[in-house]
């Protein structure tokens, strides 16, 4: 994956998780049940999807390398076959 490919994700990510939370807190009062079941549903799969579209993008731009030698994960061999 390109860095440009992977900064888009990460910034999609950012405006998804940001603008479903801000359309989360501000529903206004006086809908039928339904209305906040569906909008919720809606916040809870975009900011998922967020979340996901962000660590993909984060991956493609080497930004969680780190922590996966962090958290004792195994790293590619570097270099040729010996």
């Amino acid at each position: 994956m390109s860095r440009k490919i992977a900064g888009f994700l990460v910034a999609l990510a950012a405006f998804m998780i940001v603008e479903w939370i801000t359309l989360g807190f501000n529903l206004q009062d006086g809908h039928p049940t339904a209305f906040y079941v569906v909008h919720g549903v809606l916040v809870a799969v975009n900011v998922g999807l967020g979340l996901v579209l962000g660590s993909v993008g984060l991956r493609g731009l080497g930004g969680l390398r780190g922590l996966r030698r962090l958290r004792g994960g195994l790293e590619r061999p570097q270099g040729p076959p010996v």
